[in-house]
């Protein structure tokens, strides 16, 4: 179909969707996808995965966006996002291992997800090279992901870990302003919400950000 049309149903959105992102796997592990998989759009704010909950489906984003945390008490760590035609290694490395789950993930906006069944994925790792290839290369880029994410917390003050949070945060929105309240951006970088007001403050005064009503904008 032409794309340009609006889709009838998420089915067919997704399944255009999939033969779309996924080529490299080959017709046969494609079709098992659409076969077996369960399509879900989901609303924002809805917890996909809780910490310590057995994997029994692996979400692969097709449209919307997915964050990654760390909680521990009434303090959150964001780790990564998982955006279009991504998958959360995490969940695939408890999923595969039948560990309970160490992380969190939330839909930051409307998401449309397809939900592999763990014990299928397992036999695909096996039968399919490329989709183990494919998982991979998610492993690669969420490590690095993650040892960012460690310097900055290690070798950079709070301006720059700020400063790279709303760079990130406006990229994978692709959106020019950051609409989220200070206790949001204080969750996620595991801090207090003065705490995140006073630096914001700070870096409008160096002229790097302005606070609008709308959203914070990145100068």
């Amino acid at each position: 179909m032409n794309p340009t049309e609006p889709f009838q149903s998420p089915q067919e959105e997704a399944h255009w969707l999939v033969k779309r992102y996924f080529p490299r796997l080959g017709q046969e592990l494609v079709s098992l996808f659409l076969r077996d998989g369960q399509i879900a759009e989901v609303p924002p704010a809805t917890t996909l995965i809780r910490e310590g909950q057995y994997i029994k489906v692996i979400p692969v984003v097709l449209r919307g966006l997915v964050k990654v945390f760390i909680a521990s008490e009434s303090k959150e760590f964001l780790l990564y996002y998982i955006e279009a035609r991504e998958s959360c290694i995490m969940s695939f490395a408890a999923g595969m291992q039948n560990d309970p789950s160490r992380i969190t993930a939330t839909t930051e906006e409307a998401s449309l997800l397809l939900l592999l069944p763990t014990d299928l994925v397992q036999q695909w790792s096996r039968q399919y090279p490329a989709f183990n290839q494919l998982f991979m290369e998610l492993f690669d880029q969420r490590y690095q992901d993650l040892l960012q994410n460690i310097q900055l917390v290690l070798f950079h003050n709070l301006d720059e870990r700020l400063l790279h949070y709303l760079m990130e945060r406006s990229r994978h929105t692709h959106q020019p302003l950051v609409n989220l309240s200070h206790r949001r951006i204080a969750r996620d970088l595991g801090t207090a919400r003065e705490v995140i007001t006073r630096t914001l403050q700070r870096l409008e005064i160096e002229g790097k950000v302005k606070q609008r009503e709308d959203g914070i904008e990145l100068t």
